[in-house]
Order: structure tokens, then sequence, then C-alpha cells
């Protein structure tokens, strides 16, 4: 369809997962795509995508991408880390880790990169519903979140309308995260069946349905959209915490 001829867009996280997925399907839908990770470029990273080594966590090298960009139309701030510990266990290294990628991160690149953005620019932040409702053994994630939202909320109100600004909060998604959470459980194959009775479309997320909805909010239809967090996680958390399969 080329629902993004000619926008150019930078996706923050783009070497697997999530991420990945966004660069893909932006990719599919004619955008010009730039992403980036802290490590080198991916083998598998298709052809059509450039790719910087960036730590959005890094104020400075930040401001360094932001100069050697062109304009943009989208940004997305994909890029996460997750450490599975309650506010006891955590270490001022999990707090700088956490908070750092996940709050700080999109904070920079926000600041850095909203100068650079056209008008009618889209900001899509990928929240998530821990930051919403917590997760258990999940502190700093649940709480780096919730900023997120926030944050997300913050922009729209004093960039519009300039930009638009939103948050993608995504449910369970099966990536390496998903399956760490479930490695806490004493029993991770009967929390997992569990947490999948729990979803009325009787399954897990996978990438491609977050990227649907970012490819929406960094499209022209989604003009009339911001300053709102979009949960997507196939209506887990529109249940009754009662169990479905016991009725």
């Amino acid at each position: 369809m080329n629902t993004l001829s000619g926008k150019s867009c930078f996706i923050t996280g783009g070497r697997a997962g999530i991420g990945r997925a966004i660069v893909e399907c932006f990719i599919n839908e004619d955008a010009h795509v730039i992403t980036c990770g802290r490590g080198p470029r991916p083998i598998d990273l298709p052809n059509q995508c450039e790719y910087v080594t960036l730590d959005v966590a890094n104020s400075q090298a930040v401001s360094a991408c932001a100069t050697s960009l062109p304009a943009l139309d989208v940004l997305v701030n994909n890029a996460g880390v997750q450490v599975e510990k309650t506010v006891v266990d955590s270490t001022d290294e999990d707090w700088e880790n956490v908070m750092g990628v996940n709050a700080r991160g999109v904070f920079l690149m926000c600041r850095a990169m909203i100068p650079k953005l056209n008008d009618g620019g889209s900001i899509i932040n990928i929240g998530s519903i821990s930051g919403n409702i917590a997760d258990p053994s999940m502190a700093l994630y649940n709480a780096s979140k919730a900023f997120v939202h926030g944050l997300t909320r913050s922009i729209a109100v004093d960039h519009g309308p300039t930009i638009r600004c939103n948050a993608i909060c995504p449910g369970w998604i099966e990536t390496g995260m998903l399956e760490a959470g479930f490695n806490l459980a004493s029993e991770p194959d009967r929390a997992k069946q569990d947490a999948l009775n729990r979803h009325p479309v009787h399954r897990f997320g996978q990438p491609e349905d977050i990227a649907a909805m970012a490819l929406w909010l960094a499209s022209d239809n989604s003009a009339f959209a911001s300053g709102q967090t979009f949960t997507i996680d196939g209506g887990m958390s529109a249940a009754s915490p009662l169990n479905p399969s016991l009725f």
C-alpha cells in the first residue's frame, strides 16, 4: 500500500523483537528507515535499512546522532531492557541500566529529535501494560514504562500541533522478555498456560501485532490521535482476575 511513502523514520532498538518487526513493516510500506542498537549491525538486517550504533542512554551520543540525521517524519522509541527484581533486590547498577535505557533514553531521544521532526511528525513510544498494572518482580521495568506514558502525554500537550506523540502499550508479546518473565514462576509452564487462558484471543502477541499499530500511528490515517496510550494485549487487561478457564 506504500502507506509511508516519502516518510523518513528513525526506530531505536531495531535489531530484534518488536523493533525489528517495526523496521520491516515500515520498509514494506516504502519508508526510509534508520535504526540503531548498542551492538554492531545485524547481518540479517534488510539492506534498505540504515544502521547506526547508538546507546540511547548516552546524552552526548544521542545529540551527535541527531546532528547527523536528515529531517524526520517519525520517531519510534522502542529500545528497552528488563531486569526481573523487586525494589529491595534491585541494585544501583540495575537502576542505571533499566531507567537509563527505558526512561532516560526515551527522554534523550525525544529531546534531540523533536527539532528534527517535520511538521505533522509522529513520535511513537513503546510503553507497556506494565506501566499501568504491575508485573511481579519487575519493579524498575514497571516504573520505567509508567514514566514513558507520562512523558508521552506531556510531549503531545507541549509540542502539538507541530507533532503528535502516542504510546503503544504491548501486553505479553512472544520475545525473550516474555520467557524471562515466566521463568520467575515456581512452575513456568503452568504460569504460561494460565496466562494464555486469560487472553480472550487465546494466544500471545507477536511483534508484528505491535508493528501494525505503529504503522497506523506513523501514517496520516492517525492524524487526530495524540497524547494517547494504546493497549495491545489481546484483551488480557480487560478481563476479570478470575481465571476464565474455570467458568
